[in-house]
């Protein structure tokens, strides 16, 4: 029986990745593996899926008794989920779920996996002092802050239920990693400065995981600051890493709209610290 790993994350010195190219860069399109990196027993997959609301890349290291059968199977399911994520709980949408919560024609109740991401959202409005607000938002209940992270952690629950359990998905300028890399060592992920990409980035070693960031994306006033209602300006960018996707997610957002006083959410023994918390 295989136990998933505990969250695993080391910050190695980036100059000796100098001959060493990472697996994975973090908000680019420079993520590829090579099918013939794979070890001696394993298939290496990569898949690509766009949903309306973002872009989501699979990065599978499967063992080859499952077949490529199998490991296609998994993919399928893993695409599925994601597509239903968006139709069924995307705020955008006027028959999604969410929308009739936010119309009062359903319940939280009425769904187990509603009531979870609304619990998660309640549960992150108060460990971060109401800077993660899900409520306070024009229109009213809006998960967007941690649906994608949730949609993520859904699908690396379906890829461990199909028995891999050495994958990487990412969403743009986050992901979740478990395992090893094709070459069968951790994953190697580069996190690039979000407004300096000359500088060299911090590079993880990681082999459980997930990498949450808010503020990269180029939109402009995605977040607003719950207590004034008014665009959050303070920050340019935040970065989180943690055990739980979703949960790294809610805390980049709140950090970006709290600025340098959501630090104090990361003390010593917290699972999640910050990265980058970059002031304009």
């Amino acid at each position: 029986m295989r136990i998933d790993e505990q969250p695993r994350t080391r910050w190695p010195d980036p100059s000796v990745f100098r001959n060493r190219r990472p697996d994975l860069r973090l908000g680019t399109h420079r993520n590829r593996i090579d099918p013939a990196d794979a070890a001696q027993g394993r298939i290496a997959v990569q898949h690509t899926v766009r949903t309306a609301t973002a872009e989501y890349t699979l990065i599978i290291n499967a063992p080859e008794r499952l077949g490529r059968r199998g490991v296609g199977e998994a993919l399928r399911d893993s695409v599925a989920e994601l597509r239903a994520i968006d139709l069924t709980y995307g705020p955008n949408r006027p028959e999604s779920l969410v929308s009739k919560l936010r119309r009062g024609e359903i319940s939280p109740d009425s769904y187990p996996p509603l009531a979870d991401l609304v619990d998660r959202c309640a549960a992150m409005r108060a460990a971060t002092d109401g800077w993660f607000d899900a409520w306070a938002v024009p229109g009213g209940f809006d998960p967007g802050g941690l649906l994608g992270g949730w949609a993520v952690e859904r699908v690396a629950a379906r890829l461990r239920a199909a028995g891999i359990h050495d994958y990487a998905v990412l969403a743009g300028a986050d992901l979740v990693v478990r395992g090893h890399a094709p070459h069968g060592g951790p994953w190697r992920v580069a996190v690039h400065h979000p407004t300096a990409p000359e500088r060299a980035p911090l590079v993880l070693e990681m082999t459980a995981g997930a990498v949450g960031t808010s503020g990269v994306t180029g939109r402009q006033g995605h977040v607003v600051d719950p207590h004034t209602g008014e665009v959050a300006d303070q920050m340019i960018a935040a970065t989180v890493v943690g055990p739980d996707l979703a949960i790294a997610d809610a805390y980049a957002t709140a950090l970006y709209a709290a600025g340098p006083t959501g630090l104090a959410w990361f003390r010593a023994g917290s699972e999640y610290r910050a990265l980058f918390a970059h002031r304009r």
